[in-house]
């Protein structure tokens, strides 16, 4: 098959790009990205014969039609909401199956700090993103949307959970980048860039939606703060977790649930930084005049801080997810967990939110093309990788050396457990 990856310039993109010129049934990759220069260090740091570069601006909607009128599928892993719903509307018209790993569940586009998106005249959001679906299905395309880590891999485990049980009522994902432990002692608010700060900082800023007692509501920006020890792979580490608008599929796909909402991990002590940068206005987008200039509070802060967050040598990252599912099996209180502690590949130079996002949505594209993933429109992860195809797909990912461990067991906390 012919893969062709969006943003394979950058971390994320150029990591799916390095792991599908790994895989003997991918006959060729292209890189899509506008400058030379990033093209050409991609290409040489992957080290592939199977690598066609492609120096393509994504708005120029001709040539990356005709650019993906070549490929078998694609890989999106392009940096906000505008250059992603446009990248869909291509695919769409051009009949190009693609994996998606943007935070956006593209059938219910989020209403908040928009990025650019722009709904077309007189249709609402939802109506657009049905749209969108319907066009897909008519097309035949299979769109996997949101197919990185979170989303993506977390909601398949969510989805797994589910499945486990015999009836399920509510799911908390717990999910994050963080630097290691060592690592984020040497930064301000415990933290280090693992992908678009700006982008992390508007889901600490926008309401998130949620299910609660069956109904979608939105919930304040991170809220619902929980403590808790992640207690799995020998790993006894104090960690925070708060509300934050990721996995929004599930609240689609899952609606059956009373309970579910997506909590972004972080080490203890980032949250109370965040709530006094708040406090201070200095997260806010409304312009304000600084010395004659009018200026965005949170653009001057990413412009400031986000140096003081970049990974120093040596340093690494990790992905951790700890989610439950809570129910019933036999007629018994239960719960499913899912735990991962995943690093970066240090011989490879591949930061752990890199590996485990970008080899997701690499593994996602294989089975696309291999036809394995049949379902056609926008899908979620959840309905996408499940049953013996949540098997393959694991499999694939622990001989990458990403490995989730399962648990069921009886349930014996509350249901907010």
């Amino acid at each position: 098959m012919r893969v062709l990856v969006f943003g394979g310039t950058g971390r994320i993109g150029s990591s799916a790009a390095w792991d599908l010129a790994r895989a003997e049934d991918v006959e060729e990759v292209g890189i899509v990205g506008k400058g030379e220069e990033g093209l050409k260090r991609a290409a040489a740091w992957i080290g592939s014969d199977k690598i066609r570069l492609h120096r393509q601006d994504i708005a120029e909607e001709g040539g990356t039609m005709r650019l993906m009128d070549g490929y078998d599928v694609g890989v999106f892993a392009l940096p906000d909401r505008r250059t992603s719903y446009r990248a869909l509307e291509m695919a769409i018209g051009t009949s190009l199956p693609a994996v998606d790993v943007l935070e956006e569940y593209h059938r219910r586009p989020d209403v908040h700090e928009t990025e650019g998106l722009a709904i077309p005249g007189g249709m609402t959001p939802d109506e657009y993103g049905d749209s969108l679906h319907e066009r897909a299905e008519e097309n035949g395309v299979t769109f996997l949307d949101g197919m990185g880590f979170a989303p993506g891999l977390s909601n398949a485990t969510i989805g797994r959970g589910i499945d486990l049980l015999d009836s399920a009522e509510a799911a908390t994902a717990r999910v994050g980048g963080i630097p290691s432990r060592e690592a984020a002692a040497n930064h301000p608010l415990r933290y280090t860039v693992t992908w678009s700060f700006a982008h992390a900082l508007r889901e600490y800023m926008i309401d998130a939606r949620v299910l609660r007692g069956g109904r979608i509501v939105e919930a304040p920006p991170l809220s619902d703060r929980e403590s808790f020890v992640f207690e799995a792979f020998g790993k006894a580490e104090a960690l925070e977790a708060a509300v934050t608008p990721g996995m929004p599929s599930l609240l689609y796909t899952r609606g059956d649930l009373a309970e579910f909402s997506e909590k972004t991990v972080r080490w203890p002590g980032h949250w109370a930084g965040i709530d006094a940068l708040k406090e201070c206005g200095l997260l806010d987008l409304e312009p304000t005049e600084f010395q004659g200039e009018i200026i965005r509070p949170r653009e001057f802060f990413v412009s400031v801080v986000e140096p003081k967050l970049r990974p120093l040598p040596g340093e690494g990252d990790v992905c951790v997810m700890y989610n439950s599912v809570l129910g019933e099996k036999g007629g018994e209180a239960a719960r499913v967990d899912h735990h991962l502690w995943a690093g970066p590949d240090e011989v490879v130079g591949i930061s752990a939110m890199a590996r485990v996002t970008g080899f997701s949505a690499a593994v996602a594209a294989r089975m696309i093309g291999r036809k394995e993933i049949k379902e056609k429109g926008i899908v979620a992860p959840e309905d996408a990788i499940r049953g013996a195809l949540y098997e393959r797909y694991m499999e694939e990912l622990n001989r990458r050396g990403i490995v989730v461990q399962e648990t069921a067991s009886p349930r014996t906390s509350p249901i907010q457990g």
